[in-house]
């Protein structure tokens, strides 16, 4: 049986700014249908990492291949259009616009528009959950919300929006920078549980930056360890949170109270 498709290979990325090495020569290959975390302590160079590899920030080095073509130095809209959607750590919403109004923008920005025959072309091939600005708004749990202002939900109902409007890209690969950032125990865990039914339900592959440790080494297969902005552990969580590097580097002693199953 051979491996899954490779959807994203980050090839030795690295990223300076000036003096400063905030990214040191990061290699990390995801697969189609992966759900995969990345923690490191602040100023690892998470969401740098996150940045290079969806256009934000072009690399000093290395070299960032999307579908089998080097996207190395090309903006994000170039990244979008190969498949890749990601979030921000404060959500970016469009405050005045309607929610529903939020989703259709992402479907309108993806160059997706309703087709009267559906089954032709590209749409034939999009889950009937993404194909409109009601079904996406339905999955996220935002449906009663859609004819108020962006502006006017609560933070967290803002996170979810925002993964909602990534979602209308119809993306193969979803990057989740700290989408569980002042969300309380029960938000969280709420959190988590849609990202991993997105990815079930959709086919993504999914790659999430998260504070929240333990929650996260719950509910992911594969772990990337930053630290000092290199790499120093990839594997399962259970892997992870034995490697006495990172145990050193970050996690603690405590950690070692609840390790993954």
């Amino acid at each position: 049986m051979s491996e899954p498709r490779v959807v994203l290979d980050a090839r030795d990325v690295t990223v300076r700014f000036g003096g400063l090495v905030a990214v040191d020569s990061v290699s990390a290959t995801f697969r189609a249908g992966e759900l995969v975390g990345i923690i490191g302590p602040n100023g690892a160079g998470k969401t740098t990492f996150f940045n290079a590899i969806s256009g934000v920030q072009a690399p000093t080095a290395g070299r960032m291949v999307v579908l089998g073509d080097d996207l190395t130095g090309k903006g994000p809209h170039r990244f979008a259009a190969h498949g890749l959607a990601r979030t921000f750590q404060t959500p970016r919403v469009f405050a005045d616009m309607t929610v529903a109004a939020n989703i259709a923008f992402g479907l309108k920005f993806a160059g997706r528009r309703p087709r009267r025959y559906w089954l032709w072309g590209e749409e034939a091939q999009v889950p009937w959950t993404l194909r409109d600005a009601p079904r996406i708004l339905q999955l996220i749990g935002l449906s009663q919300q859609a004819d108020l202002p962006a502006g006017s939900i609560t933070p967290s109902q803002q996170r979810l929006l925002e993964i909602g409007m990534a979602l209308a890209t119809r993306p193969k690969l979803l990057l989740l920078d700290e989408v569980a950032a002042g969300l309380t125990e029960v938000e969280i865990e709420d959190m988590a549980r849609l990202i991993r039914r997105l990815r079930d339900e959709l086919d993504l592959t999914v790659v999430w930056i998260e504070h929240a440790v333990r929650v996260l080494l719950r509910h992911v297969e594969r772990v990337i360890v930053l630290h000092q902005g290199r790499k120093i552990a990839d594997g399962t969580p259970r892997e992870v949170v034995r490697d006495p590097d990172v145990v050193e580097a970050y996690l603690g002693d405590e950690m070692t109270e609840e390790q993954p199953a």
